[in-house]
This record gives structure tokens, C-alpha cells and sequence, in this order.
């Protein structure tokens, strides 16, 4: 193995030589209390920049094996360990000069949402980390400055390694607080089942954000305080008893006039299936992992889905067993998307009426007498949500501001108001026997075909040049085709995106086999990805440091939204 000092040494020998030559630098060097990775070098310094690592034995980093003895305080150690060096590393960034992006020193930003990352990794057997990071070598204009880059790799990243990696130059007491914190989130989630509850917000919970592009609690929020007839106490591991609202499984409404609270607490609800950082406001908001958000979706691409749950009949004779969309309406789009989330073994719906299809959610009692049922191939979600609840055990938690009609068919009713929940279930019930009530029509079998083969792309071939590229938040692009994911909600971090990029580029190459059905390739994939994590995905086992693990829910989805997938 190469030391710190022939690393240095050949970095003097290149020095204002032809940018290339900075490629001969790859390899590992030995610094004191750490190996130094080059893992790739940039083509120019106008390109993408060089990816580096840092890797610390586990001796040295020093950390309490309970730190990181589970899955869940592991990747609470490795976000606490991200957020940390990040935090050094801002005041060296741009530090070194140069042309282009010299001298940038970067790792992941992390949000509120605690994710599994690539960025960092603890070894559950060792302790052992890596960090992952990307280093824009100097030039000047695209001639080596490589004193620059001896700054960065001498001066500046020591001095981060040892303020941020190494166990003894933390704060134990908030390194604690950390592993608890996520042992009392895994708690919270394990207890749900056992109680019968698809979530719970814990009072005192702060919900708004500061603004709708900043994800930070409000300043002055509100605390949020659980009506005493859903009020579940739990005694946490670590914190002890705890007293929020419980929602219980089956058929939730959430009501209350515009501004009061209705879609903040659904948003909370969402992203509920995520931890969150000490501070959020939002770190006792736990719902089930498999929540599912459910929304119209004008436009999308729907590949041989059984739709036939809530669309017969249509006009043109066409088939909705098995049905296919280049271009769905928001009621199709939203009932392929409800299809799809049972497709992906979710067990709760989430649905807010303002992102919804009116003629998907309900038919009034004018408009059925008007256009008679069978004249009308929808059959509005409002008649087949009992049918979901009672005989698939599929619960909603469903938001609305317009239409009462769900007052018959909930089971728990909760007005906000100025952000606070009132249970008023027997109160909105009794007003609604004065209304005609809409008789949910059962089905006679569930036909919803979950069985859907993926055949082989001949695009997505090892010897066929793949351009994949995500597009922040909003989607993929594949060889100029666009996966829309703008209204897959629950994606939280761009990151995420960057490994669903990769999953479905491997999926294609090895899962997509013609003999797999789509359920049965993802049950696969998280086997394999339980085992092996993000170097499964990776190119020669380099692992991006940009990569932050997807829910199952959200493969399925971009799975779904891929225009040329081969049915």
C-alpha cells in the first residue's frame, strides 16, 4: 500500500502537466489514523467532480459497538456521522483555487428525513466506516495545481477527519441521543401493528413546515394535541411514556375548513414513514412503512393494469383487466395508482381530495340521478373503500374539505381546527343521517391481476451504451425517455432517484427475465439489496457517494411509470 507521502511526492512530480495526468493518482495511500481512497478522477476540472473516500478501522474510530449493533441505529450513526463532516468540511470548500470546480469539497446534505446512504457506512461486525465524497481537483485553466490539491488532502481533510469520524473527539452524550432516539422511533413503528394503529403523532409534535421550500419546523408552530378519545400513550424504550393520537386502522377523515391543518397533518402523515433528526418537530410522527400516497395523475403511462375495481365498461369496448394508457385521465390515473399500490403490499392509502380525481372520490345523488350508473363506467373509490378496509385490510386515511359523503362510510372522523384535531365521529355521523348515503357496492371477486411479467429490454444489454440521467426530484431519463416521478410523493431527496436510476438499470439486466412477475423480481431485489446494499447497484463496486435507499413502494412506482417497460 502506497503512504501519504507518495502521494504527495507524485503530486509535486505532476504539477502543471496536462489535467489527464492526474488520473495516475488513483489508488489508496496510507494517512495517519485513516486510508485515503481516489477512487475516480475527473476527465477536466469543468467535469463532474473526483470521487474520494475516506476509510477508518474500527479500532481506531473508537465507536460504542451499540452505536451501530442494528440496522436502524447504524444508519442514525452514519447520518449523525454525514451531517458532522459536512458541517467541517464548509469552512474548506472553494478554499483550494483554480478553474472550474477546484476546490470543491462536498458530501451529501442531508434533510430531515434520516435515509440509508451511500455517503457512509459503518460495518455492523467492526465498526468500521468509509466516507464517500466528491473533490474537485485544482488546475489552472486545465493544467495541474496540484499544491492545491496537496492543501485538500494534507491540510483540510485531516483536520475533518479527526473533528468528525473519530469517536473520542465527539459528543457521547449526543451520540447517545441519537441511538435512542432511533430505538424509540423502531419501537413506536413495531408497537403500531400490535395496537392496531396505521399511525401515530405524539403531542407536541410541531407539523407545519417553515415554509413550502423550506422542510424546518415553523418557528411557533403549533403543538399539536390529540383529541382524548384517540389519545394512545406508549412507553418508549429510552424517552418513556409518551401520549399522542393513535389513528386506528380502517377508514380515517380528516375535515375542517381551508388553513386549519388538514393537508399539514396528512403531509406529516406521508413522510411518517421515515425517521427524522432531533429538532424536526416531527420525530414521534410514525406511520406504517408501506403507507402509499395516492393522487390523480393526468397523463401518465399505465402498463396492462387491472383497473377493473373501479372502471367497466367503457364506451370503446376496451379491456380494464389489462389495461393500457399512454396518456390516462386523473380517475384512471388515480385508480391504476391505488391498483399499484396493492401491487407493492401496501397497507395503507393515503389520499388528499385536493390532488384528486372529483369523479374517481364520488358520484352525488343529483349526479347519479341525472347519468344513471349504467351509463357511467366509474365506480368512485367512496363505494369500493369499505370493500378495501373490511375484506383486504387496506385502511385510508383520506383527507377532504368539500364532500360530506364520506361522513357515512368513515370510521373516525377528525376536524382541524387552527391545527388542532377534533374527534367529532359521532357528531359528523348523526348530521349525516339527514343525507342520502351512497350503498358501497362490493365486487364479486378481486380480479386485480398482481401477476404482470416484465420481459427483457434489449436496450437495457450490457454491450448496448445506456444513457441514464436523474432529474433531481422529478424523474429519470432514460435514452431521452422521461420517467415522471413529480407526483410520487413520498420521494423525499433527489439521492433517492440517483439509486431508483440504478435499481431499474439493474433490474433490466438481471431481474427483467420474462419468467419474473414484476411482485416477484421486487421481493428479489430486497433480498439482494438486504445482503449486498448499494453495491449491488454500483459499477465495479464503486459506490457513488450520492445514493440514498428508496422504499419498495417508490421501485414499484417507477417501475410503473416507465413508458417503454416490456409487458
Amino acid at each position: 500500500m502506497k503512504t501519504s507521502d507518495d502521494l504527495k511526492q507524485h503530486l509535486l512530480q505532476i504539477n502543471h502537466k496536462s489535467y489527464p495526468a492526474y488520473k495516475d493518482t488513483r489508488g489508496i495511500y496510507s494517512f495517519p489514523g485513516y486510508l485515503l481512497s481516489i477512487d475516480h478522477v475527473q476527465g477536466d476540472p469543468f467535469a463532474a467532480p473526483s470521487k474520494v473516500s475516506i476509510h477508518v478501522n474500527g479500532q481506531i474510530a473508537g465507536f460504542p459497538s451499540f452505536l451501530y449493533h442494528t440496522k436502524e441505529t447504524r444508519i442514525a450513526l452514519q447520518d449523525f456521522l454525514i451531517r458532522q463532516f459536512h458541517q467541517k468540511i464548509e469552512r474548506f470548500t472553494f478554499k483550494a483555487k483554480g478553474s472550474g470546480k477546484s476546490g470543491l469539497i462536498s458530501i451529501t446534505r442531508c434533510q430531515q428525513e434520516v435515509l440509508e446512504r451511500s455517503a457512509c457506512s459503518v460495518d455492523p461486525e467492526s465498526g468500521s466506516l468509509i466516507l464517500r465524497m466528491e473533490v474537485g481537483f485544482p488546475a489552472n485553466g486545465r493544467s495541474i495545481n496540484s499544491p492545491e490539491l496537496i492543501k485538500i488532502f494534507f491540510d483540510f481533510l485531516p483536520v475533518c477527519v479527526r473533528g468528525s469520524l473519530y469517536y473520542k473527539n465527539l459528543d457521547a452524550k449526543r451520540l447517545e441521543a441519537v441511538c435512542h432516539l432511533a430505538e424509540d422511533q423502531t419501537f413506536i413503528r413495531s408497537q403500531l401493528p400490535l395496537l392496531g394503529l396505521t399511525a401515530f403523532v405524539a403531542n407536541g409534535s410541531v407539523l407545519p413546515r417553515e415554509s413550502g421550500v423550506s422542510p424546518r419546523p415553523m418557528k411557533n408552530g403549533i403543538p399539536f394535541q390529540a383529541p382524548p378519545s384517540m389519545e394512545v400513550t406508549l412507553d418508549l424504550p429510552h424517552h418513556g411514556p409518551i401520549t399522542g393520537m393513535g389513528i386506528a386502522k380502517g377508514i380515517t377523515l380528516i375535515v375542517g375548513g381551508g388553513y386549519h391543518g388538514k393537508s399539514t397533518l396528512l403531509s406529516a402523515l406521508e413522510l411518517g414513514v421515515y425517521d427524522h433528526i432531533s429538532g424536526d418537530g416531527r420525530e414521534y410522527v410514525i406511520t406504517q412503512s408501506d403507507a402509499f400516497k395516492i393522487r390523480a395523475e393526468d397523463g401518465r403511462s399505465i402498463k396492462h393494469t387491472d383497473i377493473s375495481l373501479f372502471i367497466n365498461d367503457l364506451p370503446n369496448g376496451k379491456d380494464t383487466s389489462s389495461f393500457y394508457s399512454d396518456d390516462a385521465s386523473g380517475s384512471t390515473s388515480q385508480a391504476a395508482n391505488v391498483i399499484e399500490a396493492l401491487e407493492a403490499h401496501s397497507k395503507l392509502l393515503l389520499i388528499d381530495e385536493d390532488t384528486s380525481a372529483t369523479n374517481f372520490m364520488i358520484r352525488d345523488e343529483l349526479m347519479q340521478r341525472v347519468v344513471h350508473k349504467d351509463q357511467e363506467p366509474i365506480t368512485p373509490f367512496i363505494e369500493r373503500v369499505q370493500y378495501l378496509s373490511e375484506k383486504k385490510e387496506i385502511s385510508t386515511i383520506l383527507v377532504a374539505g368539500s364532500s360530506g359523503s364520506y361522513f357515512h362510510v368513515a370510521d373516525k372522523i377528525v376536524q382541524m381546527d387552527r391545527y388542532r384535531p377534533i374527534d367529532i365521529t359521532d357528531f359528523a355521523k348523526k348530521e349525516a343521517m339527514a343525507f342520502p348515503s351512497i350503498v358501497p357496492s362490493i365486487p364479486e371477486a378481486d380480479s386485480a391481476d398482481h401477476n404482470r411479467l416484465i420481459k427483457p429490454d434489449a436496450d437495457f444489454r450490457e454491450d448496448r451504451r445506456l444513457k441514464i440521467k436523474p432529474l433531481g426530484i422529478d424523474g429519470i431519463s432514460i435514452n431521452r425517455q422521461n420517467i415522471d416521478l413529480r407526483y410520487v410523493e413520498q420521494l423525499t431527496d433527489p439521492e433517492q432517484v440517483n439509486a431508483l436510476a440504478l435499481i431499474l438499470r439493474y433490474m433490466q439486466l438481471h431481474l427483467f427475465d420474462g419468467k419474473l412477475t414484476l411482485q416477484d423480481a421486487v421481493s428479489k431485489l430486497e433480498a439482494q439489496l438486504s445482503t449486498q446494499g448499494f453495491s449491488l447497484i454500483s459499477d465495479s463496486n464503486r459506490i457513488p457517494p450520492n445514493l440514498a435507499m428508496p422504499r419498495l413502494q417508490e421501485v414499484f412506482a417507477c417501475i410503473n411509470r416507465f413508458r417503454d417497460l416490456k409487458l
